[in-house]
């Protein structure tokens, strides 16, 4: 059955989001900061454009978001123009944003109050991902909520969960961030290894992608990373984003994260070279300055 949908963030995530919960046959009103982007998302898709995320809310029934980081997260829900102006009672707010478990808990204690439900429910899978209505969607939010929005969720992705209580998205979002700087990383280090010791990595990577050292970075990075191209997936900027939110909620947890730590700062190196916007597969640069 249609819903009234609104979506908040056209970015590179986002604006094939949107389109996805449009074709399944939903009423979808979109809002983004660049009129542009979301005038041109209008012509390839069925929608209504707003000119405030406020205007956006008013009529939904399910309200989503995917902006940059906490500080615009706040701007779209509690500013001025912010979708809790207007958000109806009833209403299921989805925050598809990589941002604290902090203001996720906030959010949810305001909606709580405010007789709407709140999900926290980052996703991964990068632009290709979202492209292809494939993302993984890590949520943290009340079942209840859950069940009312899953369907719409489901539109764009391939697999979600339901992780526990608010926040808890976010959290498993930083799991997963952490996992990610380590596999990077150590791709870099084999695939630069190997090269350096005569090896043809195509073959080489062919037979161990394989085995136990399989993992979604090397089958799909592994050749752009011997071939030094890097605009291909989630920005370094990005990336040192969420894992400085996931380095201060180890200190509030007391986790250690020495690995996390180190291929931040190796980022930041990557930062310095230029790379800002870089796919996260570029720390193999680092060994070819």
């Amino acid at each position: 059955m249609a819903s009234n949908v609104s979506f908040i963030g056209l970015g590179v995530m986002g604006y094939p989001m949107a389109g996805y919960i449009s074709k399944a046959g939903h009423n979808v009103t979109v809002f983004n900061r660049t009129k542009s982007k979301a005038e041109k998302w209008i012509n390839e898709y069925k929608g209504y454009i707003a000119e405030t995320p406020a205007e956006a809310a008013k009529n939904s029934e399910y309200i989503f978001t995917c902006v940059g980081n906490d500080n615009d997260l706040r701007e779209v829900t509690f500013g001025e123009n912010g979708i809790f102006k207007t958000i109806k009672k009833g209403t299921v707010y989805i925050d598809n944003t990589t941002a604290s478990a902090t203001i996720a808990r906030e959010i949810y204690e305001y909606a709580k109050k405010n007789d709407f439900g709140s999900l926290d429910a980052p996703v991964s899978g990068g632009q290709a991902g979202a492209e292809n209505g494939a993302l993984t969607v890590m949520i943290g939010g009340d079942q209840t909520d859950f069940d009312k929005a899953k369907d719409k969720i489901d539109c764009y992705s391939k697999k979600m969960k339901l992780l526990g209580n608010a926040g808890s998205g976010q959290l498993a979002k930083m799991v997963n961030q952490i996992c990610i700087a380590g596999l990077v990383q150590g791709l870099s280090e084999a695939i630069n290894f190997g090269i350096k010791a005569g090896l043809n990595m195509e073959d080489v990577i062919e037979v161990i992608s394989k085995g136990a050292a399989q993992s979604w970075q090397m089958e799909n990075r592994y050749k752009t990373m011997i071939d030094d191209k890097f605009e291909f997936g989630f920005a370094v900027d990005w990336m040192r984003k969420d894992l400085k939110i996931a380095m201060d909620e180890a200190k509030n947890n007391e986790s250690l994260l020495p690995v996390t730590e180190l291929v931040d700062k190796y980022y930041g190196e990557v930062q310095e070279m230029g790379g800002n916007r870089w796919d996260t597969s570029s720390l193999i640069r680092r060994f070819r300055k």
